[in-house]
């Protein structure tokens, strides 16, 4: 009589198959979920915080000895060492390019994808304004950390 053929064993391969399966669709799941409560979170901080009294939010409108240029463009870039005014006031900056000279700001440094204006304390010591540009897309948000010239 032949030996009797050794029984198959397909349970283990379908509970392993079922597990991976699980832990692929939960990983993802799990991932989500506590990328939403950190961003929940981390939303309600920014809310609660109090602005710096160390340097004025916005600088104030000053008269400008430059020519007037063309009124800027929602899409202007503001970066490291260029100079601008505020056309605007303290409280509804519109900051516009012109060449450097006295009562013009300089810009220290440009913090992209935040509104944290108190960050120009320690990135920037020597600031003394500061601009915080904030769009609907957290993405598109920048701090300008500026110094009076």
């Amino acid at each position: 009589m032949p030996p009797a053929a050794p029984a198959k064993k397909t349970g283990g391969k379908v509970a392993l198959i079922i597990v991976l399966v699980v832990l692929l669709v939960l990983c993802p799941c799990l991932g989500l979920a506590g990328w939403a409560v950190w961003r929940v979170a981390d939303a309600g901080r920014d809310a609660t915080r109090t602005p710096s009294t160390s340097a004025p939010a916005l600088p104030p409108a000053l008269p400008s000895d430059a020519p007037p240029s063309a009124a800027p463009t929602p899409d202007e870039e503001f970066a490291r060492g260029d100079c601008v005014v505020n056309d605007g006031s303290e409280d509804d900056a519109e900051l516009r390019k012109v060449p450097c000279g006295p009562n013009t700001y300089q810009v220290l440094l440009r913090i992209p994808a935040t509104t944290d204006g108190d960050r120009c304390e320690t990135l920037a010591p020597q600031a003394t304004a500061n601009y915080v540009h904030d769009n609907s897309i957290d993405l598109f948000d920048y701090v300008l950390c500026l110094k009076k010239r």
